[in-house]
């Protein structure tokens, strides 16, 4: 479960973002005039400020540093990042990919792209990370990061798991952005990214293709 003091600086970074992004549109829109949004602004960016050092601090990172991290969630609403992850298993072995970036171990997957369902995300992930074409079949989990055992991330994350199935006899084939792929059973499993995926995520994978009635997890 995550900190509570971290859960709590995101939950007031997501209000000071969100409310001064309303502030910055009443103080340009000519058909609102409201004297107060000049100072609702500033103390939105003050709070802004305050917040971000706070998690700087907390998560010792630069705040330069930070600020990138979040950088894709710097104006609008702010709302939960969408990540799906892809579990295909054949001869009771699951396919991981290696990342580039800790050169660990996860799930094929990613953000959700803008104009794809979920389970089209999913397909595209295994198809650009392991070269080869899949199925979704059902959807096993749908975690929010934060209260999972993942390492503690400024950003927040809802996790959609998929169980698909291979469409063909092709071997995998690591794309450009992953360093290595490959099928491993449960018992002979490489160093996972646990930033992206958790030991249990992949055991409920399995779980779920042992099912007769699929239940779905979620967080509560």
């Amino acid at each position: 479960m995550e900190n509570r003091w971290l859960n709590q600086l995101k939950q007031l970074r997501a209000l000071a973002t969100t409310g001064l992004r309303f502030a910055e549109k009443a103080v340009a829109d000519p058909d609102y005039p409201d004297p107060k949004s000049h100072y609702e602004r500033d103390r939105y960016e003050e709070i802004l400020t305050i917040v971000m050092a706070m998690l700087a601090d907390l998560g010792d990172l630069p705040v330069a540093k930070l600020s990138e991290l979040l950088l894709d969630q710097a104006s609008g609403y702010e709302t939960p990042k969408v990540d799906v992850r892809a579990a295909v298993i054949k001869d009771n072995k699951i396919l991981l990919v290696q990342e580039k970036t800790d050169r660990r171990w996860s799930l094929p997957g990613g953000y959700a792209d803008v104009g794809l369902s979920a389970a089209e995300n999913a397909v595209k992930e295994v198809r650009e990370e392991a070269g080869i074409r899949i199925r979704v079949k059902n959807l096993y989990a749908l975690r929010h990061k934060a209260k999972g055992a993942y390492p503690p991330d400024v950003r927040d994350f809802y996790k959609i798991f998929f169980l698909c199935e291979q469409l063909c006899d092709a071997d995998v084939v690591p794309g450009s952005e992953a360093l290595d792929a490959g099928f491993f059973a449960l018992n002979a499993l490489p160093e996972l990214s646990l930033g992206r995926v958790l030991e249990e995520d992949l055991k409920a994978a399995f779980d779920c293709l042992a099912a007769d009635n699929l239940e779905v997890y979620f967080d509560q």
